[in-house]
């Protein structure tokens, strides 16, 4: 006899507008060591932006429709990169919500 557990698993909840504001060393590798928590989950930013300043790199990804349970997934696994100083999340329907 088999048990159906789709009653209890929760209902996945909509894609989420995401950015992700890095500031890190800047280095060679940096922004293949950046790209990686996206790429190993399939998802493809659709935009990247980053402008070295210095000794320091400032790095924007951006997504229009990113699982909303991975993002504090990846956000993790961005402030674990090597290099990587400070991670800032944005979502622009929290800044709606405030406004």
């Amino acid at each position: 006899m088999s048990v159906s557990h789709s009653a209890d698993a929760a209902p996945a909840r909509p894609p989420v507008a995401v950015r992700f504001m890095l500031d890190a060393d800047a280095s060679p590798g940096l922004l293949m060591r950046v790209l990686h928590p996206f790429a190993r989950r399939d998802l493809t930013p659709d935009r990247m932006w980053s402008h070295r300043s210095g000794e320091t790199m400032h790095v924007e990804i951006a997504l229009a429709a990113m699982p909303a349970e991975e993002v504090h997934l990846v956000a993790g696994n961005l402030r674990q990169v090597v290099g990587v100083r400070q991670v800032t999340e944005l979502r622009p329907e929290a800044v709606r919500a405030v406004a």
